[in-house]
């Protein structure tokens, strides 16, 4: 089905994605902030991915679902760039999702085809990323996200200072 010939989405549909986005973005500067671009190559058990292959799979996930809100349904696996890049990667590809969103242009796919999809997907790889850094040796606190200071539109890898760690 083409995005013309999509039913109009309702604003508070968008609006919920676009605060999944931020929550994305919020999860994910937590998770790699103060990594040391060797955490790219830690890997926890034979054949696992390493943070670095995770992380370029989140970063084809949110190009997946720009084409996906786009009507186009594209899909490309990427070969993870240096941990600096990916990361860089991975904001611009939330930015550009939420730019989309915020324009009103028609999507693609229903909002909920979209969350179950790629942008669930990408929650799920944060996670991984998160509870690799405690046997990488780069443990990072545990937070009360639900107090977070998480704002629609601030999906870069700029985020408020937590409110409460443990």
């Amino acid at each position: 089905m083409s995005a013309a010939s999509q039913p109009a989405v309702s604003d508070d549909k968008r609006e919920l994605i676009r605060h999944a986005l931020a929550t994305l973005a919020y999860r994910c500067a937590k998770a790699t902030r103060g990594t040391p671009a060797e955490f790219a190559g830690y890997r926890i058990a034979e054949g696992a991915r390493t943070p670095g292959q995770i992380l370029a799979h989140m970063g084809d996930l949110l190009d997946w679902a720009l084409s996906i809100a786009k009507g186009e349904q594209k899909w490309h696996d990427s070969t993870p760039l240096p941990w600096q890049e990916e990361q860089q990667r991975f904001f611009a590809g939330l930015q550009a999702l939420d730019d989309y969103l915020a324009s009103g242009k028609p999507l693609g796919v229903g909002t909920e085809k979209l969350f179950q999809g790629p942008i669930a997907d990408a929650l799920t790889h944060v996670g991984q990323i998160a509870m690799m850094r405690r046997p990488s040796g780069n443990a990072m606190k545990g937070e009360n996200y639900f107090v977070a200071e998480i704002v629609k539109g601030r999906v870069g890898a700029e985020q408020a200072a937590p409110k409460r760690e443990f």
